[in-house]
């Protein structure tokens, strides 16, 4: 999970990059090192606060998303948009694997994986799986509303809040 991410042609600014991190710079001076350098904010939290890891997730993976550069960024971009507008998927912790948009009840690296796997196709639907092998069987639907009202609508009862993964 990316830290700082940014582009660049310049191979000597990617190696003072490479030497602040390396050197134990704090990710503001990694920041500094090199003006192509972009902190996406995740794990930024102090203590560790699930709820703050869980938005601070939210608003890396918002992100990710609104800067894609792919043809169904929009289709993508909608689905994530919608999921978060969901108070009980907001509440979960996000994540995704193969683009497909997954939740958990604790955080990063131990992640306990709960409810279904939404995913935006390539024609621009949106389907709702109990796996990610199966990623239709819960529906596909033309919105990206449908599917995350689908997917809240499977999600078990009773979730408490979100924990630290170990």
């Amino acid at each position: 999970m990316a830290l700082v991410d940014g582009r660049t042609d310049d191979l000597a600014a990617v190696a003072r990059v490479a030497k602040a991190w390396h050197d134990g710079a704090d990710l503001d001076d990694i920041a500094l090192a090199a003006s192509f350098v972009h902190l996406t904010g995740r794990f930024e939290i102090p203590h560790l606060d699930p709820a703050r890891l869980t938005a601070s997730e939210w608003q890396a993976m918002r992100q990710e998303a609104a800067d894609m550069d792919y043809t169904w960024q929009e289709t993508y971009q909608a689905l994530i948009e919608a999921a978060h507008a969901e108070p009980t998927l907001r509440a979960l912790y996000p994540f995704t694997s193969h683009w497909t948009l997954r939740f958990s009840l604790t955080t990063q690296p131990g992640l306990t994986v709960v409810g279904p796997c939404l995913s935006a196709r390539s024609d621009g639907t949106y389907a709702v799986g109990t796996t990610m092998a199966a990623d239709q069987d819960l529906g596909r639907f033309a919105t990206p509303h449908e599917a995350v009202a689908a997917a809240a609508h499977h999600l078990p009862s009773g979730l408490g809040p979100v924990t630290l993964g170990t």
